[in-house]
């Protein structure tokens, strides 16, 4: 496994805006109560918020849904400029920089040391800038491969431990059953290719003292792309959108055979199809390198204390109670569904039956928790959202006119490092 990067604490100071705390949007009662605001999406947030108010008469929190991912970001920057952010909120790790650049969230260094050791490096890594915290990780995303164990025994298949075995695999496969594939790897899945190219040695963005450095166009980078171009010129693999209509018929009727992606997987699938429940398992990711378990991230989110806050304090014991408490994990795992990014919640969960999916995978969070000791620390650009439009254009396009895929990779950082030193970032590149 490769060994973490060191962070230094320069490496972000000149790209975050000063500025002094906003008055919030919370407010202190007559009652004396404090009363917090939370944004927060998915299912059992209210439900998680009610123990907490329970068991915490004077530190009131009312959870408001404000939608996830980049529309959730976008509220966020919009309402801190307007002074009315509310106390907490969740927001996804790959959004986290171009909040702490936009100066959103509140230095939560000092309120969270006390639970510094509750997560390991690699998922501490994804809300800590310039040795300074920003983010509680909440959910974590470890990627495994989620495959069809009835497909790979009827056809005579071991189940793959590396990229080169998975594509073995993925051949085989398909030569004995023509309409079938092994896994399907679109263009827009930034978090996939990040991923498997993190696990090759190609960090997209790193951050120090000097500036960014950005190696979307790795040549490491490259050669993965050149692997899964193969297999797609195969016909191993499809390319089609995951989760689209055409996607979702092929995943019930069995010609669409794995996913490799966030420890989250089963669950998206077993809503997708149910009917298929019992014929899946899942493995750790195949790896480049035998014996180099680095496991990369995809997916995820945080809690962030925005810096309207008027109750900082308050505000972190309720992210470190719902992220870092043993009764906050369980409820992650029985009331939200989400597979929780501390060591704690992830030994709970061992304890807990396994999806819906997998009812016979008995040992399914022995797995996760297996691949979560190897994470590898990610660091996020401020400009995702611009490299995944990128990205998708170009990779579609190079499928469509049978160019060379890695092309679209090196056309992605081009666009992503002019962005970059237009807002007068130092840029150096890797590739």
């Amino acid at each position: 496994m490769r060994h973490p990067k060191t962070v230094r604490a320069a490496a972000l100071a000149t790209l975050l805006i000063g500025g002094a705390a906003l008055s919030g949007c919370s407010a202190v009662g007559g009652d004396d109560v404090v009363r917090l605001e939370y944004w927060g999406w998915g299912v059992g947030q209210g439900e998680q918020v009610a123990l907490w108010n329970a068991a915490n008469p004077d530190v009131q929190v009312r959870h408001t849904d404000a939608g996830g991912g980049t529309d959730s970001a976008a509220k966020l920057l919009t309402s801190s400029r307007a002074g009315n952010a509310p106390d907490v909120a969740l927001a996804e790790y790959t959004t986290i920089p171009s909040l702490v650049i936009a100066d959103v969230p509140r230095d939560i260094t000092d309120l969270v040391a006390d639970v510094d050791d509750a997560f390991t490096e690699g998922t501490w890594a994804q809300t800590t800038f310039g040795g300074q915290v920003y983010a509680l990780p909440q959910d974590a995303g470890p990627m495994v491969l989620t495959y069809r164990a009835d497909l790979l025994a009827e056809t005579g298949q071991a189940v793959p431990t590396t990229w080169q075995e998975f594509g073995d695999v993925a051949r085989a496969v398909h030569e004995q059953r023509p309409d079938t594939v092994l896994a399907a790897v679109p263009a827009g899945e930034l978090g996939f290719w990040a991923g498997v190219s993190a696990q090759a040695g190609a960090d997209w963005w790193s951050v120090d003292e000097d500036g960014w450095t950005v190696g979307i166009a790795d040549e490491r980078m490259l050669e993965v792309a050149d692997f899964f171009e193969q297999l797609a010129a195969d016909g191993s693999i499809d390319t089609d959108p995951v989760l689209s209509p055409e996607y979702n018929k092929r995943v019930n009727d069995g010609t669409i055979g794995g996913w490799a992606a966030g420890i989250w997987a089963p669950s998206v699938l077993g809503g997708v199809a149910p009917d298929t429940s019992g014929s899946w398992e899942i493995t750790p990711l195949p790896e480049w390198t035998p014996g180099d378990a680095a496991v990369p991230f995809q997916g995820g989110s945080a809690l962030i204390v925005t810096k309207n806050s008027e109750h900082p304090e308050e505000a972190a014991a309720f992210a470190k109670w719902m992220n870092a408490s043993t009764e906050g994990n369980q409820s992650l795992l029985d009331v939200r569904g989400v597979y929780p990014a501390s060591i704690e919640g992830q030994e709970l969960a061992i304890g807990n039956a396994p999806p819906s999916l997998m009812p016979q995978q008995t040992e399914f969070y022995d797995v996760a928790a297996e691949v979560s000791e190897d994470v590898l620390p990610t660091t996020w650009g401020p400009n995702v959202a611009l490299a995944t439009t990128t990205l998708t254009d170009e990779l579609n396009a190079a499928i469509r006119a049978g160019t060379p895929w890695r092309d679209a990779f090196v056309a992605t950082q081009a666009v992503v490092v002019a962005d970059m030193e237009e807002v007068g970032y130092q840029v150096t590149t890797n590739g």
